[in-house]
């Protein structure tokens, strides 16, 4: 029986309810993969912007309502995404959903009141899958200040692979030289991406490091600090944080960092919103004040500070406090930027490690979709959209023999830019050459400039 969501064979029906900045990104994401979408959203302006823009349907109304999701087609739809404001409106969607359609359904569910229900929802609810972007920024953040020297980490292989990205000083050893004469190989490391002048190249060993580069490798957590110390680089994570804003990414960043063993400040201007992280954060020092406050900032120690981190609701507020920590300090600076527009100016600027939640929620949601129409061979583990979206890291599961699989690496025609960087196998991690070999049961993590990919023989041309 041939899989109804294979690759070539049809593209998905689905409906995004919600058309805020993750609904307007998931529909120009899933439009550009050739989906059948419609969005719902109760204001009509928003449905007319998202029509316009991308090559999608819109719904005015609330998605809640059975007769809103008939009239979008929700009978035959493969896929419902509720990423509406409200938590409960999202489940409530899905749930409605579910009781009409045979669909998949994801929901939005960001209030820490249900981080701990998360999955027993799940479940009960009979929903696919349930994102919280402010706890994954959160993750994301605290893995960077275990290794402040990264700009951008990504986790692959449960955790046992990460994905990394630093800034090249001007007087590191690797200035001047090629990725053949640097051992990388032999230090368990993989050179998946150099992003030079602008440029982004899937690089191979003739490639010349310079100062300023950005390199992304490949390795095991341990191969990481190694490499770093091999190269001169700090591996250290910090000893303490500053916190500016005490919104839900601010509470789950300075609980998972209290349990790192790292002090923590937390700086908000509302005061009685002061007193419930009080309760909330036993072992974090919360501040009533003003995070945009200079003398405040100096006086809670932000000259000495090993990290600090605006999470204020305005992405200029964060981009202004993060300039003003590099100007007066040594910490590791990650900023949170909500919208994505002005990506040119935020790159010419020297402000550290970016996240965008929005693009995190976004995807999982489309590693999710790719799953649903991969070939037989393989499913997809984990995706990102990397190197400012020109590149994916996708992460294959290979579930049986394929024409991929038994072959030495440098006998398969494999598609250009792009590597094969890295082979599970059963929690041995491979960093392949040329005689290596995918065998069913790995999984395999492939860098790719080419976009879409949905099965593990995408790779090949």
């Amino acid at each position: 029986m041939s899989n109804p969501f294979s690759k070539n064979e049809k593209s998905l029906k689905i409906i995004i309810v919600g058309c805020g900045k993750v609904g307007m990104t998931l529909a120009e994401r899933l439009s550009q993969e050739k989906h059948d979408v419609t969005v719902i959203d109760i204001d009509a302006e928003a449905i007319q912007k998202v029509t316009t823009l991308y090559d999608v349907m819109g719904v005015t109304g609330n998605g809640a309502s059975f007769s809103v999701q008939d009239e979008a087609g929700i009978k035959k739809a493969d896929l419902i995404i509720a990423v509406t404001s409200s938590d409960e409106l999202n489940l409530l969607c899905c749930t409605i959903a579910q009781k009409v359609g045979e669909c998949a359904a994801i929901a939005r569910v960001r209030n820490p009141d249900y981080s701990e229900e998360l999955s027993y929802l799940r479940k009960q609810l009979g929903i696919s899958l349930i994102i919280n972007p402010e706890l994954e920024t959160a993750k994301e953040m605290s893995r960077l200040l275990r290794l402040p020297t990264a700009i951008s980490m990504n986790s692959f292989a449960k955790g046992h692979v990460e994905l990394v990205k630093f800034k090249l000083p001007e007087d590191n050893m690797l200035v001047g030289k090629k990725i053949m004469e640097i051992g990388a190989s032999k230090l368990g490391v993989l050179i998946c991406g150099i992003e030079s002048e602008g440029q982004l190249d899937i690089p191979d060993g003739s490639n010349v490091f310079k100062a300023g580069d950005l390199i992304s490798f490949i390795a095991t957590p341990l191969n990481t600090h190694k490499f770093f110390r091999h190269i001169g680089m700090k591996t250290h994570h910090v000893k303490d944080c500053i916190i500016v804003g005490g919104g839900k990414t601010s509470y789950y960043l300075a609980k998972q960092l209290s349990e790192m063993n790292i002090n923590v400040k937390v700086i908000e201007r509302d005061k009685k919103h002061c007193e419930t992280l009080c309760t909330l954060l036993p072992n974090a020092l919360v501040i009533n004040g003003d995070g945009a406050d200079e003398s405040l900032l100096l006086e809670e120690g932000i000259k000495e500070a090993g990290s600090f981190i605006p999470l204020t609701g305005l992405d200029e507020e964060n981009i202004l406090l993060t300039l003003f920590a590099k100007k007066n300090s040594k910490a590791k600076v990650i900023t949170k930027i909500n919208r994505s527009t002005f990506n040119d100016v935020i790159d010419g600027l020297d402000i550290g490690s970016v996240i965008y939640p929005r693009y995190m929620s976004t995807e999982t949601i489309i590693r999710y979709v790719r799953g649903m129409q991969n070939s037989i061979g393989s499913n997809i583990e984990t995706l990102y959209h990397i190197f400012e979206n020109r590149a994916e890291a996708i992460e294959f599961e290979i579930t049986e023999e394929s024409q991929i699989t038994g072959k030495p690496l440098m006998e398969l025609t494999l598609k250009e830019d792009l590597l094969v960087a890295c082979i599970n196998r059963r929690g041995r991690i491979i960093i392949p050459r040329g005689g290596d070999t995918i065998q069913p049961g790995d999984t395999v993590v492939i860098v790719t400039t080419h976009t879409g990919f949905k099965d593990v023989s995408d790779i090949l041309k």
